[in-house]
């Protein structure tokens, strides 16, 4: 009798673990389907239907960022349907994505496939067109994060100009902005404070993908400056839509940058890089940039608590202690903050990041410093931003001085929006 039970007892064990086991292995083929169904990249679309590249010379511009969703990357995919590609060419941090910021490898012969790997970074679009003369056509291939000053829109419209000067036709493979395709936020960079961190009158957070931007500069600014515009088509996506966020898109992420390793740095990166014009530590050399934001002179629990009264909407905040391996404040024990954003929809980057500004410089004024060489004005496309909050303006002060040129970018982009 007893024998009769147990054997009765482990059989429904048996049948409830298979039945667990089957439900797990549904769920997760669920989650698996939506996740490579939702959005299709311009390097898919082009890879499906490749004509548009038969009998040419490919030249391409990418980083590790150039990859399908099974994670093949555009190298190996074009040579796998034998386009006929003959010189790859990076942004800044490279090819391979190996370099801090502000470097690039040289030019050199890639080991795995023979081809030459051209560092574009730090050139003129004059220096890039030589480059560019062994090919018939140039492909565009990285992934943006969705802020004015991440140089790799920078690279594009260089290259683009390189192309047009060289009569060479652009091809643009499109890509999803990570922190969506809603939201444009902070000031129009003000044409006298143009830099390689802002080339062109567009807003800090400009809500647009590459694609998009490729097209608003070719009809906004090209003809002006070079008499001409490129030959510029763009392979758009499938499924994306402008509220997206990139979690939602199915796609892997892949780095775009050493410093820029989740989704959620893209998502506080067009706020706390502002940081970078000032002696606060961005968080460069943690394991979490941008989200880490400190100083030595700063008490943690003085800033965290500040903030949190703010209640800014959709962030809050921590105090938190850490010690950067390499760049501001590396080897020494740093005071500040860690961001945690609880609402993306609500979370406004360069309203908190000019929070924390605010009051950083009340709570300690004779240590927050601007940068000596005021790049705080070249990420922000402005002197005034500085100058106010030197001033004592609020925020919303200080917020309410680039509405103007905001609504005007606003309309403007309207008509280059390929995305409805």
């Amino acid at each position: 009798m007893k024998k009769t039970r147990w054997i009765r007892t482990l059989s429904i064990l048996v049948l409830l673990c298979t039945l667990t086991a089957a439900g797990a292995a549904d769920l997760g083929l669920a989650k698996e389907k939506k996740r490579g169904s939702v959005v299709q990249t311009g390097i898919e679309r082009l890879l499906e239907n490749p004509k548009m590249l038969n009998g040419k010379k490919v030249g391409l511009i990418t980083n590790p960022t150039g990859v399908t969703a099974d994670l093949t990357h555009d190298v190996d995919a074009l040579l796998e349907k034998n386009i006929d590609l003959v010189a790859v060419y990076g942004p800044e941090h490279g090819i391979r994505g190996t370099e801090q910021a502000g470097s690039a490898p040289g030019t050199y012969e890639d080991p795995k496939t023979g081809l030459p790997f051209y560092n574009l970074y730090g050139k003129t679009p004059e220096e890039i067109a030589p480059m560019f003369r062994d090919a018939d056509v140039i492909l565009f291939d990285i992934q943006d994060v969705g802020s004015r000053f991440y140089t790799y829109i920078s690279t594009m419209a260089y290259a683009m100009k390189a192309a047009a000067l060289e009569d060479k036709p652009f091809i643009v493979l499109d890509r999803p902005n990570p922190i969506g395709g809603e939201k444009v936020e902070g000031p129009v960079l003000d044409p006298d404070y143009q830099s390689f961190v802002g080339i062109y009158p567009i807003p800090v957070r400009h809500g647009m993908t590459v694609g998009e931007l490729a097209t608003l500069f070719n009809e906004q600014f090209f003809e002006k400056e070079l008499g001409k515009k490129v030959d510029l088509q763009v392979v758009q996506m499938k499924g994306w839509k402008r509220d997206m966020l990139f979690d939602e898109t199915g796609l892997p992420w892949v780095l775009p940058s050493p410093n820029m390793p989740t989704p959620d740095t893209a998502l506080v990166y067009p706020g706390n890089c502002l940081f970078e014009g000032t002696n606060l530590s961005e968080g460069r050399g943690t394991t979490r940039p941008f989200e880490l934001i400190g100083a030595p002179y700063i008490k943690g629990w003085e800033i965290a608590d500040r903030m949190n009264r703010l209640d800014l909407p959709g962030v809050s905040f921590r105090e938190a202690y850490f010690n950067p391996t390499f760049s501001k404040h590396a080897g020494q024990n740093v005071g500040g903050l860690q961001l945690y954003v609880t609402d993306p929809d609500k979370y406004d980057p360069i309203r908190t990041a000019l929070s924390i500004m605010v009051e950083l410089k009340k709570l300690y004024p004779n240590d927050f410093a601007w940068r000596n060489d005021n790049w705080i004005d070249k990420l922000m496309g402005t002197d005034e931003v500085r100058k106010a909050i030197d001033d004592g303006a609020s925020v919303d002060k200080i917020i309410a001085k680039w509405q103007k040129e905001l609504k005007a970018f606003r309309q403007l982009r309207e008509s280059y929006l390929l995305y409805r």
